[in-house]
């Protein structure tokens, strides 16, 4: 992700190509038109924007109160695992870039609480059977290890449907394409060498303690020893994996929701 005297960049983000190929496939799969939305972790409002070109109105939610100025957009602060909204009253919930996030003892909690809110379709983005060992960082406050960009979860086609059992999936999609992998012995010495290539420019604080990521001190020879044997190792995991998408997009359909056409006059 790029990044500006150490602040994520979200424009030079958003105008990545890899982001425009993902936000365009994230479009073909949102419901013409509707009544009322919910973006959830909405951040800048890139999607709420997006999500008011076709919905009556659209909710912006996120840990912070978002900052967004539009006549048909609504900020709210509020936490995914306690909505504050009524069972089945949002006709669209958009969660993309989120559950990956999530603390894996509220995640269960999240998808449950996006369950209850919708009244018909959720669609979900995280990245694809992502390796949360690579790219991890170590603190220098408490010295506790931390996964990229803070991606405390890795999903696939099967644990996303597992956790949305109130619903049907009605299309899933593929974005990118990365063979980023590692193993246990290359994480192991990348460890020991202070993870020097770390995601350090994260938004994200430390999982452990809550400080602020920095980068590590230069390197001594012992680490910088460390630091190419692990690259070796892990290259040698890479040469024989497999591309795999970079994404995942799931459009699942609440059980028993009107027809889709019907409330989304789509026919």
């Amino acid at each position: 992700m790029p990044h500006q005297s150490g602040v994520l960049d979200l424009s030079a983000y958003r105008a990545s190509p890899a982001e425009r190929r993902r936000t365009q496939d994230l479009l073909d799969l949102i419901p013409g038109r509707g009544e009322l939305a919910l973006d959830i972790g909405a951040r800048d409002g890139h999607f709420s924007h997006l999500l008011a070109q076709r919905f009556d109105k659209v909710v912006a939610l996120d840990l912070q109160r978002p900052r967004i100025d539009h006549p048909r957009i609504e900020c709210l602060q509020g936490d995914a695992a306690a909505l504050q909204f009524a069972s089945e009253s949002i006709d669209f919930v958009l969660c993309a870039e989120v559950l990956e996030h999530i603390p894996p003892h509220l995640l269960g909690e999240v998808c449950a609480e996006l369950q209850r809110v919708s009244a018909d379709k959720i669609l979900i983005g995280v990245p694809y059977r992502q390796d949360i060992r690579v790219g991890r960082t170590t603190c220098q406050a408490c010295g506790g290890k931390n996964p990229p960009w803070g991606h405390v979860n890795s999903f696939d086609e099967h644990r996303l449907a597992a956790l949305f059992d109130q619903c049907t999936v009605t299309a899933t999609s593929y974005v990118g394409q990365t063979t980023d992998s590692t193993n246990a012995l290359s994480c192991l010495l990348m460890d020991l060498a202070g993870n020097p290539y770390g995601t350090y420019k994260q938004e994200e604080p430390c999982i452990h303690c809550g400080a602020r990521l920095a980068p590590p001190p230069p390197r001594d020879l012992p680490k910088k020893v460390l630091t190419r044997l692990a690259f070796w190792s892990r290259a040698a995991t890479t040469a024989l994996q497999a591309p795999r998408p970079n994404w995942i997009h799931m459009l699942l359909t609440k059980r028993n929701a009107p027809p889709y056409p019907a409330m989304y006059g789509l026919a």
